[in-house]
């Protein structure tokens, strides 16, 4: 069992760290049992351990360094042995961003999934990593042999450059077209702040603003020192009454931030919170 005080501070140690020693899913489940704390997480584990010992049976050894059998292993167990798939019934789902839920279920968000694929690919040695794909999170896999790029969210198919230039039109438009910054790796960190802005901007439909801040804060025990965060986080603190969290939020902005004109602007901010604090 895990108290809720145990789990922040195992993020916030993660959150303080170089981004590549960022454990990607041990992090992703410690956010995920914020919301069911004292909860047991070995059968988690156990399971997660399952799933990278079944990846390795699938790539005989003299192969292991072939990327399309690295890519079919993955597919075999994730989405076809223990049935891993994109919720597309339910896709608004919060349950859909949370591991936990994600691994009861065996269903959840693009993000999600990827993460899980992304954890059975470096438990073995391979290197893998989300790509910058706006709105469709996806993931890819490189080696001495090239690249491939899957889509966990449906059944790890592999998409080629026509099929990104399709989705990508579906998503951002007709006039959007592919980009180098388009494939570019996304580290550890910004993965868990796309999995958690997920959960944070369903909030914001649900109009449930306390939730919103809940959310921010766990962004900010993974990024404690990105000033966009800082920003809206003591915006947020400020509309549901916290004070000196809003305050501690946008001094934190303040020493981070060099641009002139949103000095100010926080700095009248914080005057007019902290006038409400007397």
């Amino acid at each position: 069992m895990t108290t809720t005080e145990e789990l922040e501070t195992c993020l916030r140690t993660q959150g303080e760290t170089d981004d590549a020693a960022i454990d990607l899913m041990e992090a992703a489940i410690l956010l995920a049992a914020l919301d069911r704390p004292d909860g047991d997480l070995t059968p988690y584990r156990d399971h997660l351990s399952e799933i990278t010992h079944a990846v390795k049976s699938k790539v005989p050894s003299g192969a292991a360094q072939s990327i399309e059998r690295q890519a079919h292993a993955l597919v075999e167990v994730l989405a076809e042995d223990y049935g891993y798939a994109g919720d597309t019934l339910t896709y608004d789902d919060p349950q859909n961003a949370n591991l936990l839920r994600v691994i009861d279920r065996r269903k959840g968000l693009p993000v999600a999934l990827s993460i899980l694929y992304i954890h059975a690919a470096r438990s073995q040695g391979w290197s893998a990593t989300g790509i910058n794909f706006p709105g469709h999170f996806l993931i890819r896999i490189e080696g001495d042999d090239g690249r491939v790029i899957l889509d966990p969210f449906n059944g790890g198919v592999e998409r080629d450059v026509s099929d990104l230039r399709a989705l990508l039109k579906q998503m951002a438009g007709l006039d959007a077209e592919l980009e180098p910054t388009h494939y570019e790796p996304l580290g550890n960190r910004d993965t868990l702040i796309r999995l958690l802005n997920n959960t944070k901007l369903r909030a914001h439909a649900a109009k449930d603003e306390n939730r919103v801040a809940e959310i921010l804060d766990r962004m900010l025990m993974i990024a404690p020192s990105n000033t966009a965060l800082l920003h809206e986080a003591g915006v947020a603190f400020a509309q549901i009454g916290n004070l000196r969290r809003a305050i501690q939020a946008l001094e934190g902005f303040l020493f981070g931030n060099s641009d002139p004109a949103q000095q100010r602007a926080v700095e009248r901010l914080l005057h007019q919170i902290r006038s409400r604090l007397n």
